[in-house]
């Protein structure tokens, strides 16, 4: 039987301005997953409340575009201020409704307010260029102006961060948008976007809906929606781009990940032992740029996995809201069963495993201890599958082509990161890796607000990244005008 909390909410749309709770429709619970106790329940929209939401953006675009940046910005200020405020009590909801740590939380807001920060600048970042008689009499410009209604769809992992990777670039630009985040965690985006409501934002500029595949769907076919965002794995990443880009929209799909971690024999192993804890460990493993394949080279295993093996066994394992816990629960019961699986079948098929996770599971919430397999191969499951969770396997290699090699042999190419004292070997390693993040003596390789989340491969679908200068790309189109005056 499945507990309940004291309060059941239930999680409000936001269209046109105004927060409104449809009845009629399916209602999803959402869980504490340290306790597993039912906290709230969100209502499933459906393409009635998506077309409504669209058209909603759209009245609202035709406005919005010709308010000037300046003053766009100056909501994104306000904003940015609420953001700031709330710090603490965003971060708890984060905490309370996904299992990530405290301290894990607080950095995801500061991550998202700094994306906000970037948005600020956008009167610099969607200025074009000029030139002059670029024949006699002749003067060539060019601008970016708003495509229009955008849509975003993000995950449960990071329900503060990525809705920020999204609509605040959107709306800086002079777009709408309508954002559907995962249902397992609607309660952090729902506040967050309370606050940019509070902040002044006009009726309808942005438009909150919570929903499956059925309100998924109704966006990547709209035809007034003009763009698609998408945060989450690469089987939904492909059917997202492919769905979405056969409409003739415009289409960013981020995808799943199976990241090296590559370990040379001259790192520093205490330091590098943090790193990879955190990276494989930190939110659960629950990160599309989470380290899933250590990978020594050469004399390097040796000293690594005895330091490695002793920490993991150390990690404090709990409710994530309280002090000293270094790992919280995953984030649902049937997530929880299915990275279990893995481990299973990292057992069957002849892996080692060093620490065994299904060791610190816990009653109550959705625990798992950390889990590190040795003697793994890239054609094993969980060598070759993305686990999303705290699963660390080890392929040992003898030389940096060899680990090179293992690398660029993946489908995906996400993030990457090598430890070293060779500035050589990271030059090599950065240079001849076919992905898209890399990271030296950085377990997790994540851009900054003004740079772009660079996945390769299948860890991406599309032409211009999330964030960065590929945000104001993405959501303008660019014209160019010539002009002769006589």
């Amino acid at each position: 039987m499945i507990a309940t909390e004291t309060k059941i909410e239930t999680v409000s749309y936001l269209i046109n301005g105004a927060w409104e709770t449809p009845d009629g429709r399916t209602l999803h619970p959402v869980t504490n997953p340290a306790t597993g106790a039912v906290m709230a329940q969100v209502p499933f929209a459906t393409a009635s409340d998506v077309d409504r939401a669209v058209r909603t953006a759209h009245e609202a675009f035709l406005k919005w575009r010709d308010v000037p940046v300046v003053d766009r910005c100056q909501v994104l200020y306000r904003y940015k201020a609420l953001l700031e405020k709330h710090a603490g009590e965003v971060a708890g909801i984060l905490t309370r409704e996904n299992g990530k740590t405290l301290d894990d939380s607080k950095a995801e807001v500061r991550r998202m307010i700094q994306m906000v920060e970037v948005a600020c600048g956008m009167p610099s970042l969607m200025m074009g260029d000029s030139l002059n008689d670029v024949a006699h009499g002749i003067d060539c410009k060019t601008i970016r102006q708003p495509i229009g209604v955008c849509a975003g769809i993000t995950p449960f992992n990071f329900p503060a961060m990525v809705p920020m990777w999204m609509h605040p670039f959107a709306i800086a630009c002079g777009n709408t948008f309508v954002l559907k985040p995962s249902e397992k965690v609607p309660l952090t985006p729902t506040r967050a976007i309370e606050l940019l409501h509070d902040a002044g934002l006009p009726p309808g500029v942005l438009n909150l809906l919570h929903g499956g595949k059925e309100a998924v769907d109704a966006l990547l076919h709209h035809p007034l929606v003009k763009a698609v965002s998408f945060v989450g794995s690469t089987p939904v990443a492909r059917y997202i781009y492919m769905t979405a880009a056969a409409e003739g929209k415009r289409v960013q799909a981020l995808g799943g990940a199976k990241n090296h971690l590559v370990v040379m024999a001259d790192a520093d192993m205490p330091k590098t032992v943090e790193a990879i804890i955190g990276s494989a460990f930190g939110a659960a493993g629950e990160r599309c740029l989470a380290g899933s394949v250590l990978v020594p080279v050469g004399d390097a295993a040796g000293p690594l996995l005895d330091l490695l093996v002793k920490r993991t066994k150390a990690l404090a394992v709990g409710d994530g809201s309280q002090q000293g816990v270094e790992m919280g629960p995953l984030v649902t019961s049937d997530h929880c069963r299915k990275v279990e699986g893995y481990i299973e079948k990292g057992v069957a098929e002849g892996a080692t495993p060093l620490v065994d996770g299904r060791e610190r599971k816990a009653e109550g919430g959705f625990f798992l201890g950390p889990t590190i397999f040795d003697n793994v191969t890239p054609e094993m499951t969980i060598g070759r599958e993305e686990i999303f969770g705290p699963v660390l396997s080890v392929m040992r290699v003898g030389t940096l082509e060899e680990a090179i090699q293992l690398v660029n042999r993946s489908p995906f190419g996400n993030a990457t990161a090598i430890f070293t004292s060779s500035g050589k070997s990271a030059r090599e390693y950065s240079s001849k890796c076919e992905v898209g993040m890399v990271g030296v003596n950085v377990g997790v390789a994540a851009p900054m607000a003004f740079f772009p989340f660079a996945g390769w491969k299948n860890s991406f679908f599309g032409d211009l990244h999330a964030h960065g200068k590929d945000a104001i790309s993405f959501y303008t189109e660019q014209k160019v005008i010539m002009s002769r005056w006589f």
